[in-house]
Parts: structure tokens; C-alpha cells; sequence
């Protein structure tokens, strides 16, 4: 018999075996070190779970980098300031800005009159600060609107610091005001999202924003997005940037005690879209194509880890405080806490973005073929609201939505209150639409689909094309076909389907 040959391990052998019996005898505190299993064998991480959507690229073959999908999320929100009574402050913020010519403050003629603006005026004053106010902003503003109020920001003096006073208008309004206030010799569709406009990325510091909302519903004051009506080619477009968002943003609940009753409603239906669609947005590294270079990332990029949290809380509290916001103007901690959602909600979709409900909007509110006007506004002209424009389709746009994600429809129909233990994934659509049209209902004064805005099925195709060039948000939705008759047939069902709910 032949003695047995032993292999004498080498030195490199031995101190990797002693490691491991060291740690498998001796664990370290640290989880992630002290089992070497531990990676297999554990829950993947949040992160994880979307990366594991994510293709892995080949370096060694060439690639076609328009179809590389995205690799990266970034986070950018204003600073917020929240409590009641903080407008008084703003004074001291800009004095702070040691600024060095007059501050241009934006407003509308209803919002000047209000104590809000009253507030404002006394704190400019006490700190000395110079001021001009522009008080001509438009409700939903137009493309000639904004024109103007960018004509006075060139030529009237200048301006070193915004203040924006007012709703989602107004400060969206005193964003592009401040937008080409720097760059004075762009021509106004240089900036506008393609394909409407050329899509230029501002790559210049802009001046110091102030945004004090007096509405709880856009978000505005967290975005760097801001939002018209293009009346030649008859939608809504705008202009997204992370540049244009406010330096700061002033949160009062004191602010938004004078809102009528109608405007709580549709301000908060924005709020609810906002959460519900930023929550629901493909991935955002199911995104294609990567940027090839930072600055060209998009402020909408998809549901992320970060944003999910702000989305679903902002979508939690909106159900619980909508309802009695709007029954009662006396319920201060409602008025208070849904102010607090707008803000949540705004951080959530100024990164995730938003995708069909608002993509769909543009159209309606901008074409409006029955002249419309919403009970409650006092405005002298027609006017579909923006968050009644967005929540009209809501319960269509989310039974389309569900089979990309139905664990996420369902999480959202049960922040509306809904048991779902017993409810199958397949069925998340159709509950989630049936628990929103459910929510409209009660809250009141909202139409049960297009019809009772004037739209029908004649008016279908024109709802269609005036979508189709809202790329920027449509690139978001999940279950959207790429290929553009796909997509305008599947389009042409939803509106169809929203005519009634």
C-alpha cells in the first residue's frame, strides 16, 4: 500500500482558513461580516431590489449609449421652513442674502390683498429691504402671460432676489421670470421641454428664489419645474431644470386659510396624483437613455428609494385630511397637515416625476371645449383646475397602470382605506380605481369623468395628439407601448374609458 501524500497548504491558504474560523467562532458585531454567507442568505435591500432591474452592462462589447438604461438617482429639493406664523421671517432672509439691487416680488391681484402679502410687506419694511411687486400672474398661466411677466423682470429694474407670494402660478410664473431674467438674450422656447421646445439645460446660477405658497396642492416651492399653457399648439408644456428650483421655500399654514373651499378640493387632488403617480412611475433605473453627462439628468427620473417614502406618506395624509379640509375651514390641524403633504408630495414627484394623470391633464384643461368653469373659482373666465383636470382620469389611468407593479396599486388602495388581505395582485387595478372614484365622490363638486367636463368620445383623437407631446412625462408611465401608434391607441382607451367613472 502506498502511503498517503499530504499537501502542505501554502501560506496564503492557511491565513484565509484561519480567517474564517475566526469568524465563524468569533463573530464581529458588524452583521454583514460575521458570517460570509451573510449577502446569499439575507432579504435583498431596497436599493437592491430596483438594481436587480437594472441590465449589467458588457464593457467589452459596444454599445448603443441612447439605449443604455440609467445607473443613478439624485435627490434635490429646496430648503423648506414650516410653522405657522414664518412669513414674518422672510425679511430677515433676504436681508441674510445681503442683496445687491431691489427684490422683484411676484403675486396675482387676489393674493396682494391678502394677509398674506400683508405679512410680507411688514417684514420687507422692517428689515429695509427695496422691493418692486409684480401683481399681474394669471391662474394657470398662458404662454403671452408668462411673456409678460419676463418682460417686466428684463426691463424694469435689476433684481437680485425673487419673493413669490401666491399658488403653484405664481411661483411657477417667478421661476421663469427669474430663468430668463439671467439669460436675456434666450429666445423663450429655448428652455421649454422637447419636443415642444428645445429642452436647453440651464447651466447658469440662477438668483435667489423665496416661494411662500398660499395653496397646499402644487409643491411648487420644492421643484425646479414650472408649468403653461402653450396656446398656439393648444396643451400645456413647461420648463424642468433642478436650477430653477426656490432657494427656499416658506410654509405657513396661516397662508392657506383663505382658500375657498373648491380650490382646497382641487389643490389637494393634486397633492393626491402627485403621490400617486410618483409612487407608481417606472423605476428609475428602467429609464432610458442614460445621461452622458450629470447635467443632463432629468429632474423626473422615476420612482426611487427616497422618493417612495415622501409619495406614499404624502398620499397617506392627503386621504385623512382632504376630506375635512374641505368641510371645514375651522379644522386647522387639516389645513396644517395638508399643507405639510403638498410639501412631501412635492419632493416626491420633483424627483420621481409624475407620468398619465398629469400627461393626460395638459390637454383637458388647455383645450376645455365646453368652456367649463369649475363652482368655487372666482375667476372671470372659463377654467377646468388643474387638480380637477388630473384626478378626472385618475381611476381610468390606474386600473391601466397596475399589472406593471401590483404590489405598489395595491399598497395605494390601502392607504385609501381598503382591506387588501384578501384581494389578488390581478385585481389591484380595479380596486385602486374603485377606492379613488369612491374618494372623488365623497369629497364633493368633482366630476364623474370627462363627460360631465363637456368632452365626448367626438373629442377623444384631439385629447390624443395634445398628450402625445408630453414626452417628458409619458416616458415615466408604466405599461405606455414606445412605438407612437401603440401608444396613441392605448391613449385614445384611456381617455375613452375616463369619460365616466
Amino acid at each position: 500500500m502506498s502511503a498517503a501524500i499530504r499537501v502542505v497548504p501554502s501560506r496564503a491558504a492557511r491565513a484565509v482558513n484561519l480567517l474564517k474560523t475566526v469568524q465563524y467562532t468569533h463573530p464581529p458585531s458588524c452583521p454583514c461580516h460575521s458570517n460570509p454567507g451573510y449577502h446569499q442568505n439575507q432579504t435583498r435591500s431596497t436599493v437592491s431590489r430596483y438594481n436587480d432591474r437594472t441590465s449589467r452592462r458588457n464593457y467589452a462589447t459596444p454599445q448603443d449609449t441612447s439605449q443604455l438604461k440609467e445607473y443613478a438617482f439624485e435627490m434635490a429639493a429646496s430648503s423648506i421652513r414650516f410653522g405657522p406664523g414664518v412669513t414674518q421671517e422672510v425679511g430677515m432672509d433676504i436681508a441674510n442674502l445681503n442683496p445687491s439691487g431691489t427684490v422683484a416680488v411676484i403675486t396675482d391681484s387676489t393674493v396682494e390683498k391678502l394677509d398674506a402679502m400683508r405679512q410680507v410687506r411688514e417684514s420687507l419694511d422692517r428689515e429695509g429691504i427695496k422691493y418692486k411687486i409684480f401683481n399681474k400672474v394669471k391662474v394657470e398661466p398662458k404662454d403671452y402671460s408668462v411673456k409678460e411677466a419676463i418682460d417686466w423682470a428684463r426691463t424694469t429694474g435689476d433684481y437680485s432676489v425673487y419673493l413669490a407670494v401666491g399658488g403653484g402660478s405664481v411661483i411657477d410664473t417667478a421661476k421663469l421670470m427669474n430663468l430668463y431674467s439671467v439669460y436675456k438674450d434666450a429666445d423663450f422656447m429655448d428652455f421649454v421641454n422637447a419636443p415642444l421646445g428645445k429642452g436647453r439645460p440651464v447651466d447658469r446660477k440662477l438668483h435667489p428664489l423665496i416661494a411662500v405658497p398660499t395653496t397646499a396642492g402644487t409643491g411648487s416651492e420644492t421643484t425646479g419645474t414650472a408649468i403653461f399653457d402653450l396656446v398656439a399648439k393648444k396643451s400645456k408644456t413647461g420648463i424642468a431644470h433642478r436650477n430653477l428650483k426656490p432657494y427656499l421655500g416658506i410654509c405657513d399654514p396661516l397662508n392657506t386659510r383663505t382658500m375657498p373651499s373648491a380650490v382646497k378640493a382641487s389643490s389637494g387632488l393634486d397633492v393626491l396624483c402627485h403621490a400617486l403617480e410618483s409612487y407608481t412611475a417606472i423605476p428609475f433605473n428602467e429609464r432610458t437613455p442614460r445621461p452622458t453627462n450629470p447635467i443632463l439628468r432629468p429632474a423626473y427620473q422615476g420612482a426611487n428609494p427616497i422618493s417612495d417614502i415622501f409619495s406614499l406618506n404624502a398620499l397617506r395624509q392627503t386621504v385623512k385630511y382632504l376630506p375635512r379640509s374641505v368641510k371645514d375651514p375651522e379644522d386647522v390641524e387639516a389645513q396644517t397637515e395638508m399643507l405639510l403633504a403638498a410639501t412631501l408630495a412635492g419632493v416626491g414627484f420633483g424627483n420621481a416625476g409624475v407620468h398619465l394623470c398629469h400627461g393626460m391633464s395638459y390637454p383637458i384643461s388647455s383645450q376645455n371645449i365646453a368652456s367649463y368653469k369649475h363652482a368655487g373659482y372666482d375667476v372671470p373666465h372659463p377654467i377646468i383646475p388643474h387638480g380637477v383636470s388630473v384626478a378626472v382620469t385618475a381611476p381610468a389611468v390606474f386600473k391601466f397602470t397596475a399589472a406593471s407593479n401590483p404590489d405598489r396599486h395595491l399598497a395605494a388602495a390601502e392607504a385609501f382605506g381598503v382591506d387588501i388581505s384578501n384581494v389578488k395582485r390581478e385585481s389591484a387595478g380595479e380596486v385602486l380605481a374603485e377606492a379613488i372614484a369612491k374618494f372623488l365622490a365623497n369629497l364633493g363638486d368633482q366630476p364623474a369623468g370627462l363627460k360631465a367636463l363637456g368632452f365626448g368620445r367626438e373629442h377623444v383623437e384631439q385629447l390624443v395628439e395634445g398628450t402625445i407631446p408630453q414626452a417628458r412625462v409619458l416616458m415615466l408611465a408604466p405599461g405606455l407601448a414606445k412605438e407612437l401608434q401603440a401608444e396613441r391607441e392605448q391613449l385614445g382607451r384611456l381617455f375613452e374609458d375616463a369619460l365616466e367613472h
